[in-house]
């Protein structure tokens, strides 16, 4: 095992010109924030920690060695922004009290994820993760350490700033088996971007800063990196939800800027002005089925975009099954234009057309035969009114023509589950069948049990046959209502717990000492509540107010009693 105390904290090579390494320009001398796993913190009893990296949403990274394989690793800790931190000293992670709850869940997730990722270490596209452990109040995921240079900084080197497809195919098509292979286990990258898509020097081209699904949309708690050009529309605020086609979108935008040699605009701009525009000079260079199937996956609106890394690896491969489909759809597009060609610019269809009408020298054949025409007309439109007056009057033509004449049946459905399988109202809002068959209409309440946005009560049970447009109520869940905590310091305890109550909050107390300066049963002045006055807390929550008791009587101590100080 090496000795720690001479090696550099980033490449764990021996220190031999100073604190700066000879090797990887490192300068050992930098500060670490408290915040962070400091340098030769030992985990597990296994990893040394190293250099800090980088602190993502959900996590931090710091460089390591493992003293057990001894070699260079990566260290990922579970360190959600804005939720959790350090206490100066402590190599504990701290939570404020409110996000607890938050906090494990994610935790939890985070666990799932990595431990996933560690299973599928053999996928060509993945940094292998090779162990997953809970420690200092939170996780840990340690993977291997490849040397690696970013899609981006690649690209940006080449000197046309762009690659043909021959190559491209190459670094790409083999990261779509690792894509579908994550997806089949239920994780999406949702980060995907020529930053996080990474060459190493065994030519093949990886993914790596996966987050918890949590991480990846603006409407999380936790903090969300837009990269333009590459996130998704449904990653930003809306009805959409995350599915594999958020990669397959921001893998194809990755393609584009690859091939075109610029980034596509981003999602929000393209709602409004759905147009990627490629230079002739470049598009020229690449194969039509490659562009149709970039136009696929760049679909802005996710329900519309290819929907499955198979799908679109058959498109971008050119399968026999896409060149078939294409080359039917183009001989469609030739045989319609042909159509409309004829129509438009061949005069003698016009003249034949033409020749059909009476010339006006065969006015007396024109007149006799009118005339027929329309005492025929009228004698029919006569016996047609009457017929319907006599129905009119008698109800119908015969009671045994009404007996044996079929009545409509209205069409019946079986009314599906809405509320089991997490159905937000886009979703049901999207499926035209269910739109067709029931008079779907919305309304939302407060749930301490349901995420926000997600259906949770229907008016007609599941399973249940009702008649075509029959309505059916589905209650969309606005999530856990939540209320400010008023300051009601000073107060009595019939006055602080009226304003608490009036809010929704639950009320309990805690009796402090009281030297006689204080009036009995009132609310102490300061740490008056906790949680504390200005907080958010949810409605049904106890406050826990602290109140002075009843002023308390000494006898006076002799003095000979008196414990003094030093």
């Amino acid at each position: 095992m090496k000795n720690l105390d001479n090696l550099c904290m980033n490449c764990f090579e021996e220190l031999t010109q100073g604190s700066v390494c000879a090797n990887c320009d490192y300068d050992n001398d930098t500060q670490t924030s408290f915040v962070y796993l400091q340098p030769k913190t030992i985990l597990n009893d296994r990893y040394a920690i190293g250099a800090f990296v980088s602190h993502e949403s959900d996590a931090a990274t710091y460089m390591a060695y493992d003293m057990q394989e001894l070699k260079v690793v990566t260290v990922r800790e579970f360190l959600p922004k804005g939720i959790a931190a350090r206490l100066e000293g402590s190599v504990d992670v701290h939570v404020r009290e409110r996000f607890k709850p938050s906090f494990d869940k994610l935790k939890n997730s985070f666990i799932r994820l990595w431990e996933t990722i560690s299973e599928l270490k053999n996928l060509s596209a993945v940094i292998p993760t090779y162990d997953v452990f809970e420690l200092n109040s939170t996780a840990y995921a340690v993977s291997e350490y490849m040397e690696t240079i970013s899609l981006r900084e690649f690209l940006l080197r080449n000197p046309d700033g762009n690659i043909l497809w021959d190559q491209a195919r190459i670094m790409f098509m083999p990261v779509l088996t690792t894509l579908e292979a994550l997806h089949s286990k239920g994780i999406i990258h949702g980060g995907i971007c020529p930053d996080n898509l990474v060459l190493c020097r065994d030519g093949k081209v990886r993914l790596k800063s996966f987050c918890i699904a949590e991480a990846n949309t603006m409407s999380s708690e936790l903090e969300f990196n837009v990269n333009d050009g590459y996130t998704a529309l449904e990653q930003y605020e809306n009805n959409h939800k995350m599915c594999p086609a958020t990669d397959i979108y921001a893998f194809s935008a990755c393609i584009f800027r690859a091939l075109v040699g610029q980034n596509p605009p981003d999602a929000k701009s393209r709602e409004l002005n759905d147009k990627l525009m490629i230079p002739n000079t470049i598009a020229e260079k690449i194969p039509t089925y490659v562009i149709r199937a970039l136009g696929g996956g760049l679909q802005i609106y996710p329900e519309k975009r290819t929907q499955d890394i198979n799908t679109f690896r058959e498109q971008l491969n050119a399968s026999p099954t896409v060149i078939a489909t294409a080359s039917q759809d183009e001989k469609v597009q030739r045989e319609n234009k042909r159509t409309e060609k004829a129509e438009d610019f061949e005069p003698v269809i016009e003249e034949e057309h033409y020749k059909g009408y009476p010339v006006y020298d065969d006015k007396p054949k024109k007149n006799k035969n009118n005339k027929i025409i329309i005492v025929v007309l009228v004698i029919l439109i006569i016996a047609a009114i009457g017929a319907g007056v006599y129905v009119a009057k008698n109800g119908g033509i015969g009671k045994k023509e009404e007996n044996t004449s079929p009545s409509v049946a209205v069409a019946q459905y079986e009314v599906p589950d809405f509320v089991s399988a997490g159905y937000n109202q886009s979703d049901i809002e999207n499926n035209g069948a269910w739109n067709k068959q029931f008079k779907l209409t919305f309304t939302s309440k407060y749930s301490t049990d349901v995420e926000e946005g997600i259906v949770f009560e229907q008016s007609i049970e599941a399973g249940k046959k009702v008649d075509q447009n029959t309505e059916i109520v589905l209650t969309v869940s606005k999530g856990v209502q939540t209320e400010s905590v008023p300051n009601v310091a000073g107060q009595t305890v019939d006055e602080a717990t009226k304003a608490l109550t009036d809010k929704g909050f639950k009320v309990s107390t805690v009796e402090v000492y009281n030297d006689g300066s204080h009036t009995a049963n009132t609310v102490k002045e300061s740490y008056a509540s906790a949680p504390a006055a200005g907080s958010t807390a949810a409605v049904g929550e106890e406050i826990v107010l602290q109140v002075y008791g009843e002023v308390q009587t000494t006898s006076a101590v002799e003095p000979e009693n008196e414990i003094g100080t030093d």
